[in-house]
């Protein structure tokens, strides 16, 4: 297949002019997006920054002639490549997506089909739109696997979605995307699954491709270190308004708006390390645990502990086996050896031995809202249900119970409570699930990556939230996280895995002063900053490192 591209690098290739989008809210619509312009040339890379409810999304899917459910583009002329797409017949733009324009979703788990193996369903597109043979595609998934550096390129297509791990299966996509060589891919916040390990890989492996056939990008993106790697220009958007947009080096450097300059700041937030309480033990301690994928190990002898009001992060790349442990710690996966202890007494191994109140105690946030909240149901029963089922609330104590829970988590009752939960933010859902945790009246919490999928600001804000929860009701947290910065903003204890094995753990403090495992120093190199040089150097310091020998090699994630 020719990967010659139907026009000359810098040529004007996508147009939005006056862009107006109106989403549907009780029954009326209410425009969100005001009027924005987007200019994007072939080969230019174009970062969509902001925070949560800004319109970056929504703009993006725009470029493709297209609106999600709930919206309708109401105003404005969006060209692509010398064709009207509002005009445009849906023929047309069938031909279109998938094809010239590729989309790269936030949540690859949520929008691969379970049913189908990776292999099939990245030759599903170039197949149906005649770009190639089906056994031509099976010979391109692989060389575009190999190019994006997930592991076993020849055979991981074999594989079913929930076979790989997060950051696999977002290379995966990101393959799916390339099927076709598109004019035009939007990345949706591409990277936020994953850690900063494979984050830099992936990093790499979207830029050199994109350079390579010449592609137009919108980076979606609400980690700003990020975009100063892949961005030639920002735009930043609030409220569905263009705040500021020029030169991504200018920006950075010199931003024009007050807000701008808020969303590119540091974040600053950090709690204090505290001291393990004396003459009391651990509140749950994990002791020589061993689990498997059926046959395959991917746990070996972890231990930690984690005591009553203080905060364990358990960090590591995408694969490293934290998720596993808390599956294990849940009792979801019982171990092959090894015990969990809670308040000195052996858990159960599976969770449906274990008794109410067993259960009640231990509680989870999951790193997506969007799958771990029903779209059915509304918020009254959300955070209702664990309420009467631990507690027996009913009637008017579980309605005020659930009103309480949601003024905890900082959200007007009246304006919340009988509203489902497609209908609110990424920031609002997780609030919602931090609220549907402590219905339940636990003493820990298990948060798994809580922020990730956040903007910074909301981010921050989630995490204040969780250490007023934690310093009111005496929790305990055990925090699964790939985000150091997050680490350094709340954790008293640190536990680093690698390879589903423990290889360093201890105080906060200790843990980010060298000297340092040399895991934990390719971890603390990985993390991006706000540097638009700063990849290209880091890179260049591996290859350096790799020609003499001395690279450290992340697991195969």
């Amino acid at each position: 297949m020719s990967d010659t591209k139907r026009g000359q690098k810098g040529d004007i290739l996508l147009e939005m002019k006056g862009l107006k989008i109106e989403g549907r809210a009780d029954e009326q619509w209410i425009e969100i997006v005001h009027g924005v312009d987007v200019t994007l040339r072939r080969g230019e890379v174009l970062g969509l920054i902001g925070e949560s409810g800004a319109g970056k999304s929504t703009i993006g899917l725009a470029a493709m002639g297209y609106a999600r459910d709930g919206c309708r583009i109401s105003g404005g002329e969006i060209w692509f490549d010398g064709t009207e797409l509002r005009s445009a017949s849906d023929e047309h733009l069938r031909k279109l997506r998938g094809h010239r324009i590729a989309y790269v979703a936030q949540s690859a788990a949520a929008s691969f089909n379970p049913a189908h193996r990776l292999i099939d369903q990245y030759c599903e597109s170039p197949v149906q739109h005649g770009v190639m043979s089906r056994d031509k595609a099976e010979k391109d998934a692989k060389d575009l696997f190999r190019r994006l550096r997930l592991p076993n390129p020849e055979t991981i297509g074999e594989r079913y979605p929930h076979q790989v791990s997060g950051g696999q299966l977002q290379r995966a996509m990101t393959a799916m995307a390339m099927s076709c060589r598109p004019d035009l891919i939007i990345f949706d916040e591409p990277t936020t699954a994953l850690d900063v390990t494979t984050q830099i890989e992936v990093l790499a492996a979207i830029r050199d491709i994109v350079d390579q056939f010449n592609t137009a990008a919108i980076y979606i993106t609400h980690d700003l270190a990020v975009v100063a790697q892949m961005a030639d220009t920002i735009k930043v958007l609030r409220y569905g308004n263009t705040v500021e947009e020029g030169d991504t080096r200018r920006m950075l450097a010199k931003p024009e708006e007050k807000y701008t300059s808020d969303l590119l700041a540091v974040r600053t937030y950090k709690r204090d390390q505290r001291d393990r309480p004396e003459n009391e033990g651990p509140l749950m301690q994990i002791r020589g645990v061993d689990a498997s994928y059926g046959t395959v190990p991917v746990l070996y002898d972890v231990s930690f502990d984690v005591y009553k009001k203080r905060t364990v992060a358990v960090v590591g790349e995408s694969g490293s086996g934290k998720s596993t442990t808390a599956r294990v710690i849940t009792g979801l996966l019982p171990p092959k050896a090894g015990e969990v202890y809670y308040r000195g007494e052996v858990l159960p191994a599976d969770y449906r031995q274990r008794n109410k109140d067993q259960l009640r105690r231990l509680q989870m946030i999951y790193q997506m809202p969007d799958t771990a909240l029903n779209p059915k149901s509304r918020i009254r029963d959300v955070i209702g249900r664990p309420a009467y089922f631990y507690l027996g609330l009913t009637g008017r104590k579980l309605e005020e119970r659930v009103r309480e829970l949601l003024r905890l988590v900082e959200l007007e009752p009246d304006q919340y409570i009988n509203r489902l939960t497609t209908e609110l933010s990424g920031g609002q859902k997780q609030r919602i699930c931090i609220a549907r945790a402590l219905a339940a009246e636990p003493e820990l919490i298990i948060c798994d990556e809580v922020t990730s999928a956040l903007d910074q600001l909301v981010a921050e804000e989630i995490l204040k939230l969780l250490q007023r929860m934690q310093d009111e009701f005496d929790l305990s947290y055990m925090f699964i996280t790939h985000d150091l910065a997050t680490v350094r903003a709340i954790s008293d204890e640190v536990v680093v895995m690698q390879n589903g094995r423990v290889v360093e753990q201890g105080p906060k403090e200790e843990m980010f002063t060298p000297p340092h495992h040399d895991y934990t120093d390719l971890l603390l190199s990985s993390v991006p900053e706000m540097d638009p040089d700063w990849l290209d150097r880091l890179l260049a310091e591996r290859a350096e490192m790799a020609r003499q020998g001395r690279v450290l090699k992340a697991a195969d994630n």
